[in-house]
């Protein structure tokens, strides 16, 4: 871990200088200069879940829920990485012009580690998935990538939504999570446990709800477990404008200084929103403690001077080249490609140049910058879609593209004037006159993400089922009847209802939001320049049969860990090759209380294949209970055989040493089917202690 002593002083030092009403003054997220003391203005809030969002242009990497697919933790290092290196390039040029405005300083209020525990979450894309060790490794990895490992931080990441919150969006600010000790421990605050505990995150972010009665921007149960059972030493922010629902919403108070009060003294220091100006009234009034203050000004000052305040750092010379360098915009298409998740196969991909004349485009998200890129998104200099990187890709070929939006991508017809399904005859007669079409269907940020964000109000971000908007499955169902082969390329961040694609497509590719030039990496794979090595960080369902209550927070009939298999159309973990690999041998070894699993990998291809290594723990004595345990994101060169040793901390998972003969191990490129009787009888391989 960072040593922190030298900040924890200096920032002591600098309090004990300070009046009250400028200590106030620095709890608020735009915090003011201090011209006495040399403080410059700071605005803390600044964002960068998948690329520097909304302070202008910056590297579009794909969307968090993408970056899950990947199942590559050093990926996900990199890109952070880069990320903080955008940062502190755009921060060094704006602080020299003594511009310190919002989006612009170097605390980032990423990632967001909450679990996918529903698929109609509007916000699910922002997270890493639904399984809290796929969740935490690759939060870990993405909070090491922002701050770096020098003495100071490179940016300050920050988890959030701390903790148990994950929907409805429209009760957000009102809801009581309830959940079980169990679900806390198991699930909802694994993640966040292992960023501050493995990873050192500088900030953590209350959530808007109550969890189990108390509001989570000052709840005694969440803040004893984060900095004296964690010992999280770092700085706590509200989420913004959260603390005035202690009193408005969530009736806990009875008044804006009673909600202020009741968030200082449960150690929330900094508050994204305004609430915090009635912090004097709570002294006056006898509610606060000045030492109360003192406590919360000297985290926040700690992590400034970690971050470098009045200080000379390895970082200041970073420059505004940065931002969009040609090295990070390819990483960030080689991370589109690494996410792409192939569904469904018939053996029509890769694409085969030679054997097409023709091809019919359509679809809304085929010419679709906002299908692209997610929410929380910042600016591209260049993007690239689908029909795009289509295009691009034929350029020099015998290749015709033809294109058709098809249909809206939620409303009955495109043009107000027209009749309903006014692109249908356009699209149909296209795809008639082409050897192949590919849809592009899904959804975007105005359809699925935050409250207040998006554009289906009456859902506020949130899906009401798994069906895909609009009149898209008409349109597909329409182009199928022509007989004809058409594979869908599927733009969207959460589960949707594919079963009629399954059925009838020669293809589905699913791309999430993969980023400004996603439309690369995606015509690129069809056409065989990459494979598709993706896997699902989620399971996707074939409805909502079965599914509970969005408003029950408990995981049973959750997740892959816990629902009804047979509602499931692509199980989490899955993800179709071009090129297949096979597991010779696989053995474990147990030693210094850990667990390796060592692979013995054969690729007889005459091409390098990457592929994804999962290993899963079957507890026998609980109906066979799954739980990933490990995984490694693997390159094979051709016609060669790879040992890939995976070691799994048995601290990090529900397993008993003293009844490891209760538990088997599965290893494959996929979870074992769910669907079979037995998981235990599965096509991976399956491993039991002697």
């Amino acid at each position: 871990m960072r040593d922190r002593t030298w900040a924890i002083k200096k920032a002591t030092e600098l309090v004990s200088k300070l009046t009250l009403e400028e200590k106030a003054s620095q709890m608020k997220y735009n915090s003011p200069s201090i011209d006495r003391l040399n403080i410059p203005e700071y605005n803390w809030w600044n964002e960068g879940l998948h690329g520097l969002a909304r302070a202008g242009v910056a590297t579009s990497f794909p969307q968090a829920i993408a970056l899950a697919a990947t199942f590559n933790s050093k990926l996900i290092k990199d890109i952070a990485d880069k990320i903080s290196t955008e940062t502190r390039a755009k921060y060094n040029a704006s602080s020299h012009l003594d511009d310190r405005d919002i989006y612009k300083g170097l605390t980032l209020w990423s990632p967001n580690v909450n679990i996918f525990r529903d698929p109609r979450w509007g916000r699910g894309h922002e997270t890493f998935g639904e399984d809290p060790f796929l969740t935490s490794v690759l939060g870990c990895s993405f909070v090491e990538g922002l701050q770096g490992d020098g003495k100071y931080l490179k940016t300050a990441a920050c988890a959030k939504h701390f903790a148990v919150h994950s929907g409805p969006e429209s009760l957000r600010h009102e809801f009581n999570a309830i959940a079980s000790d169990e679900d806390l421990e198991n699930t909802y605050l694994v993640a966040f446990k292992a960023l501050v505990e493995k990873s050192g995150v500088e900030g953590v972010m209350g959530a808007y709800n109550r969890t189990n009665g108390e509001p989570c921007c000052a709840s005694e149960y969440l803040q004893n477990m984060l900095r004296n059972i964690w010992k999280f030493e770092g700085y706590f922010v509200s989420d913004c404008w959260a603390i005035k629902d202690f009193h408005e919403n969530h009736k806990v108070t009875n008044s804006p200084v009673e909600s202020v009060s009741l968030a200082i003294k449960n150690d929330c220091d900094l508050n994204c929103g305004c609430a915090y100006q009635y912090i004097l009234d709570a002294v006056k009034e006898g509610l606060v403690r000045e030492e109360n203050i003192d406590d919360c000004v000297i985290r926040l000052f700690t992590t400034r001077y970690l971050l470098g305040l009045n200080e000379e750092t390895e970082y200041d010379k970073i420059s505004y080249d940065e931002i969009e360098s040609k090295e990070n915009v390819s990483l960030a298409i080689e991370a589109a490609k690494e996410s792409l998740v192939l569904l469904k196969n018939d053996g029509i991909l890769p694409l085969n140049k030679n054997k097409l004349k023709s091809i019919a485009v359509i679809g809304p998200n085929a010419n679709s910058r906002q299908a692209l890129i997610g929410n929380y998104h910042g600016t591209s200099s260049r993007y690239i879609t689908v029909l795009e990187g289509l295009q691009d890709e034929v350029i020099n070929d015998d290749i015709k593209i033809r294109y058709s939006l098809g249909c809206h991508l939620y409303k009955e017809k495109v043009e107000p004037l027209a009749k309903a399904k006014d692109r249908f005859s356009e699209a149909i007669t296209i795809a008639k006159m082409s050897d192949l079409s590919i849809l592009c269907v899904g959804l975007d940020e105005t359809l699925e993400g935050e409250e207040g964000d998006t554009g289906n109000s009456a859902a506020s971000g949130d899906k009401k089922d798994l069906k895909l908007p609009g009149l898209q499955n008409q349109l597909i169902e329409e182009i199928s009847k022509l007989g004809k082969p058409f594979i869908i390329i599927l733009l969207a961040g959460s589960s949707i209802d594919l079963s009629y694609c399954e059925k009838y497509s020669s293809a589905i590719l699913l791309g999430w939001y993969p980023g400004a030039r996603g439309g690369k990496a995606i015509a690129e794979t069809l056409f065989g320049k990459s494979q598709p090595s993706g896997k699902l960080p989620i399971t996707f369902y074939k409805n909502l049969d079965g599914m509970p209550s969005f408003i029950d927070y408990s995981m049973k009939g959750r997740t892959y860990r816990y629902a009804d298999s047979k509602n499931i159309l692509y199980p989490f973990g899955y993800g179709l090759s071009y090129y297949n690999l096979e597991i010779l041998n696989s053995s474990i070894l147990y030693e210094n209380n850990n667990l390796k699993i060592i692979s013995i990998i054969s690729n007889d291809n005459k091409v390098q294949v990457k592929n994804t290594l999962q290993i899963y723990l079957i507890d026998i004595q609980s109906n066979e209970k799954l739980h990933l345990c490990g995984f490694e994101k693997i390159t094979i060169d051709k016609n060669s055989i790879k040992v890939v040793t995976i070691e799994i901390e048995i601290k990090d998972h529900p397993i008993k040493k003293d009844k490891l003969h209760n538990y088997s191990f599965s290893v494959g490129f996929s979870a074992p089917d769910p669907l079979s009787e037995s998981l235990l009888n599965s096509k991976c391989e399956i491993l039991k202690f002697k």
